[in-house]
């Protein structure tokens, strides 16, 4: 993951996985609890139709960091691991 950066906004509740080649977020994790959670980012991908995808206008501004982190545990993907695989 040599081409990988991590960056946190001001509220540092979640590590944006950045792409140093292309500028692209493909994931994002939050520690919660004493797990990780993620999502996905679809639009990293190849060949995903975005327009089979259902999407709703959302505002975060004003959430609370309990309410951010509660948000994150009900819709996040859970029990995350992040490693990475040498081949041999």
């Amino acid at each position: 993951m040599s081409s990988v950066s991590n960056y946190r906004f001001a509220t540092k509740t979640a590590e944006f996985y950045v792409c140093s080649v292309c500028g692209i977020a493909p994931f994002v994790t939050s520690e919660i609890d004493d797990m990780t959670y993620a999502v996905v980012n679809v639009s990293a991908f190849d060949n995903v139709d975005i327009s089979a995808l259902s999407r709703s206008p959302t505002n975060f501004d004003g959430e609370d960091t309990d309410s951010r982190l509660d948000r994150r545990k009900r819709n996040w993907i859970q029990h995350v691991q992040i490693g990475s695989t040498v081949p041999g």
